[in-house]
């Protein structure tokens, strides 16, 4: 799919920091808020971001809190509810009024903390692909999965964010390079894997404090408490598929549409369309 919406970007400032936000659709109706998954930042949004703008709606995208152009927490270690704040102050900033929210991965938890927090602003959730770890495997990912990088002179650091970029689109978790925790899809087109690897490095330093956050969060815990209208989607290719279910389960009410293959062309158009109508719906 192609779209020929205008990704416009800025920076609010929120008192203490400045977040970094991606922009595109028209300036009128309820906007939507796309909070990203981890790692990387609002720009791997883009092509949901141009998918929605050509069906009519707005949508603001920020960089979470140290990562692509935000700046991080003065927190050694961070947890999701003290980044869903600190984008709820980037939103206040921007938007005056009651908005849409959307959340993948890392994202998800976020949204849903905002969603929780404050209902008297938030209309209507998307949640898209969530994990429900636990016991030995939300261990073996706190250890394992989002490991500090730092630069050296030799620039090896280049590398090692490349695979680990690389890797996340090949196996289940990107350290199994195994048959057994081959994904489906095979890699995305060079261009996106170049911009991916750029945002990440960009917050080499950081990039891995959401992450942590996002496997500690006590997600079974949370969803219960979300009481606005709520739709949970998941591609067949997310490596988060398996909990797709359960999380839909857990919202009470909540709607759940399974989303097309990462690597179908028409991914986002399906994606933008399936969120639209959820949004558009009245009761």
């Amino acid at each position: 799919m192609t779209t020929t919406a205008r990704i416009r970007r800025g920076f609010a400032d929120t008192g203490d920091r400045q977040i970094h936000y991606r922009m595109s659709g028209p300036d009128d109706g309820v906007p939507l808020v796309a909070i990203h998954q981890s790692p990387g930042s609002s720009k791997q949004l883009e092509g949901l971001m141009g998918a929605l703008a050509d069906l009519g709606r707005r949508v603001i995208a920020p960089d979470t809190p140290g990562n692509g152009d935000s700046e991080p927490l003065a927190k050694a270690q961070p947890e999701i509810p003290d980044l869903a704040a600190a984008a709820m102050a980037a939103v206040d900033s921007l938007l005056p009024g009651p908005f849409d929210l959307y959340g993948s991965h890392t994202g998800a938890s976020i949204a849903m903390e905002i969603a929780i927090a404050r209902p008297d602003r938030v209309r209507r959730i998307v949640i898209d692909g969530m994990g429900l770890y636990s016991g030995g495997l939300q261990n073996e990912v706190l250890d394992r999965y989002a490991r500090e990088i730092a630069p050296d002179a030799e620039a090896t650091h280049l590398m090692k964010v490349w695979h680990f970029c690389r890797d996340q689109h090949l196996f289940w978790p990107y350290y199994n390079r195994t048959a057994a925790g081959r994904l489906p899809d095979g890699l995305p087109d060079d261009d996106y894997m170049h911009d991916f690897t750029v945002e990440v490095l960009k917050a080499l330093r950081t990039y891995h404090l959401s992450y942590r956050a996002a496997f500690r969060h006590p997600k079974r815990e949370r969803l219960p408490l979300i009481a606005r209208p709520a739709l949970v989607v998941c591609s067949t290719s997310d490596m988060l598929y398996d909990y797709f279910g359960e999380v839909a389960d857990l919202i009470p009410g909540a709607a759940r549409a399974e989303l097309t293959a990462w690597s179908d062309p028409e991914h986002h158009a399906h994606m933008a369309d399936v969120i639209d109508s959820f949004l558009k719906e009245t009761a």
